[in-house]
């Protein structure tokens, strides 16, 4: 087990480096905030999984938005896993982002296990013109039972605002 437990963990760190070298210079981009999304519980299905999402977009400086989106998992996903959560600094071009700008699809690596207590990788470039860049290694809680390692691709949208008392 603990060979295994040794493999999943290089190539979670393979992934991160990966993504790292696919993003845009980080040199350029500011550190705009971060994503925090909840992640539905569900089943891999042998080659792949999709997970609805709830987010929170927390911006330096106390702003804050909402997201919905959907990650999807092509490659190996065997197992269950429960709610879990998973957290993302964000790094942008220009401080200035735009409400909504977050809004779009990221694609990148992805790798997870999880017994009992798991914990997962996810390097992701997308949203915005290309130009949005979810930190190379995302911090990834589930409960389960589960292993998976392949790509992962996002989409993200604003949040319909909740409705308000009729006026």
């Amino acid at each position: 087990m603990a060979g295994g437990l040794r493999s999943v963990l290089s190539i979670m760190a393979g992934l991160g480096m990966a993504a790292a070298l696919a993003a845009p210079a980080r040199a350029q981009a500011v550190n705009m905030g971060t994503l925090t999304c909840s992640v539905a519980s569900g089943w891999g299905l042998i080659l792949g999984s999709a997970r609805a999402l709830g987010c929170n977009f927390t911006a330096y400086g106390g702003r804050a938005e909402r997201y919905l989106g959907t990650i999807w998992k092509l490659g190996l996903d065997i197992g269950y896993t429960q709610n879990g959560v998973m957290v993302w600094t964000v790094f942008a071009p220009a401080f200035n982002l735009t409400p909504g700008a977050l809004a779009g699809t990221y694609a990148g690596g992805t790798a997870s296990v999880t017994v009992g207590l798991g914990v997962g990788a996810n390097g992701l470039v997308g949203g915005s013109f290309n130009s949005i860049v979810l930190q190379p290694i995302s911090i990834e809680t589930n409960q389960g039972l589960n292993v998976a390692a392949g790509i992962a691709s996002l989409t993200l949208e604003p949040a319909p605002e909740l409705a308000g008392p009729a006026r």
